[in-house]
């Protein structure tokens, strides 16, 4: 036998090992779950923090990608790539998630300063139905988002002094006005649409 077949015929140990490390995931295993997190966390936190360069982004994107890996593992093929790879092709979708969703965010922030910004009181009569459009869908806001947007709008705070000022993690802070944002976004597209 050829040394180079000899060594291919060989059992690999940690390749066996990740085999059935993927079987167990894909089975449901949550140690199996554990397991990988452990092992690919900090690779994809690492790629969301270069591409976004924010912690507390990167690690809501870590924690949507291993959500997604999680909901969809039926789909986990390990003939056509490891579950590394697979893990970094998700976790790159996700980030070019959170990347839209920002985009998203700064739209949506910079029609809410254009209709309440002082300077253009100036130039045009205050349209008072705008603003109380805005009121009244900040008021459709669950409670906690809604105190989270009050501080960010209004008392201009950044993420940093509403998550000191609320008692509430950074990343929580985050998510309320990003979703909050979308929300109040849709409604009010439906409500301009609307005759």
């Amino acid at each position: 036998m050829e040394p180079d077949a000899a060594r291919d015929a060989e059992p690999d140990p940690a390749r066996e090992a990740e085999l059935l490390l993927d079987a167990r995931f894909v089975a449901g295993d949550e140690r199996a779950l554990a397991e990988v997190y452990r092992r690919w966390s900090p690779v994809v936190f690492t790629l969301a923090l270069r591409s976004l360069g924010d912690r507390g982004d990167a690690e809501d994107v870590t924690q949507r990608t291993f959500v997604s890996a999680w909901t969809s593992r039926a789909s986990y093929d390990h003939t056509k790539a490891r579950i590394s790879t697979w893990l970094v092709a998700i976790a790159r979708r996700r980030i070019a998630d959170m990347h839209e969703s920002r985009a998203k965010v700064r739209a949506i922030q910079a029609e809410i300063e254009r209709l309440t910004n002082p300077d253009d009181l100036v130039d045009e009569p205050p349209d008072l139905s705008e603003t109380l459009l805005v009121a009244h869908e900040l008021q459709q806001l669950e409670p906690d988002a809604q105190a989270v947007m009050r501080l960010a709008f209004f008392d201009d705070m950044t993420h940093e002094q509403i998550s000191s000022r609320l008692g509430m993690p950074l990343g929580t802070v985050k998510s309320h006005i990003r979703r909050s944002l979308t929300r109040m976004r849709n409604r009010l597209e439906v409500t301009r649409v609307t005759p």
